[in-house]
């Protein structure tokens, strides 16, 4: 397996492991509190790589991490679930699924990505596949649920954006980047979420296993992955991995809740599926761009990087 091919692998793991989120919060959590359960996932995961890497951000990155957590957690929980509540499951998920075309266009913009005829095509057939999987015939629409859902797959788009053209500051790893943006955007749910939902309801111990996965696996490693991988990988190449979620959720219901799966969504994840696989060859970042997100680092960290890439632009042209 190549460098590159591992690297995509592992951020992989990150939207596979949040097909599992509709399960986990349906089958181990107290209903109808989403913002509580947003905090749930954000803040903990957060406080706990803040004490394990105990780094905090220093200069800049004190209003940069802010913001990259309103954008990645803080905002994309709320309307990710806003949208949920008022849309049915499947016309949610259609809507979230335009984030790679968001992606293109902001990645264009902010950081100089030339899009390719394939990376387009293949945002466009992840939705499409993505349609297939999850829509039933008869849904209906909600202009606000709509608009959340577009919201949020734009607020999502822009945090990995920023997060590629910003980079990490010398001597941070991206352990503790991702406990800065966890941190952040669970401090931004957390008044929202009292001031709409109340008090925390009472937890049985079904509950709180349902949290720790959420909090642990499911949102602290995963998006250290996410978020590794957006620094390794041209920004829609990581966005078009997005649609191994859905697919993941419909397994999931299939094999555990016994919900359907004929022809049409298997034919829908063949096709997102495969616009995952063709969009990871989608573009490529122009010099310009990699000079950018190095700004922030030594000499010496630069000159390692160099190589680094080289080989791997390499062993991608073999």
């Amino acid at each position: 397996m190549s460098r590159k091919a591992a690297v995509v692998a592992l951020t992989a793991l990150a939207p596979i492991s949040w097909g599992s989120t509709f399960f986990v919060t349906t089958e181990f959590l107290p209903p109808d509190r989403p913002l509580f359960t947003g905090l749930m996932r954000a803040l903990p995961a957060g406080l706990l790589l803040l004490t394990l890497t105990r780094t905090l951000p220093k200069g800049a990155w004190w209003w940069k991490s802010a913001v990259l957590g309103a954008l990645n957690i803080g905002s994309f929980f709320p309307l990710l679930f806003l949208a949920a509540y008022r849309l049915p499951g499947g016309v949610a998920a259609v809507v979230g699924s335009v984030g790679p075309l968001f992606v293109v266009g902001l990645a264009t913009l902010l950081l100089g990505e030339r899009p390719t005829v394939k990376s387009l095509v293949a945002a466009v057939a992840a939705a499409f596949g993505v349609s297939l999987v999850v829509l039933k015939a008869g849904a209906a629409l909600d202009l606000v649920g709509v608009a959340a859902g577009l919201l949020s797959a734009l607020s999502m788009s822009a945090g990995v954006v920023l997060t590629k053209r910003w980079g990490r500051p010398e001597g941070v790893g991206a352990l503790a980047l991702t406990g800065w943006q966890l941190t952040a955007g669970g401090l931004i749910i957390l008044p929202v979420a009292f001031l709409i939902e109340g008090a925390p309801p009472a937890l049985t111990g079904t509950h709180l296993a349902g949290y720790a996965y959420l909090a642990f696996g499911n949102t602290a490693v995963s998006y250290f992955l996410w978020f590794r991988g957006i620094e390794r990988l041209s920004a829609s190449s990581v966005t078009l991995l997005g649609p191994l979620s859905p697919i993941t959720a419909a397994i999931i219901g299939w094999a555990a809740l016994g919900q359907a799966l004929g022809p049409v969504q298997v034919l829908g994840m063949a096709i997102a599926f495969g616009a995952t696989l063709a969009g990871q060859t989608g573009s490529r970042t122009p010099k310009e761009v990699t000079r950018v997100s190095r700004a922030s680092f030594s000499t010496a960290e630069q000159n390692r990087q160099e190589v680094s890439m080289d080989l791997e632009v390499s062993g991608v042209r073999r």
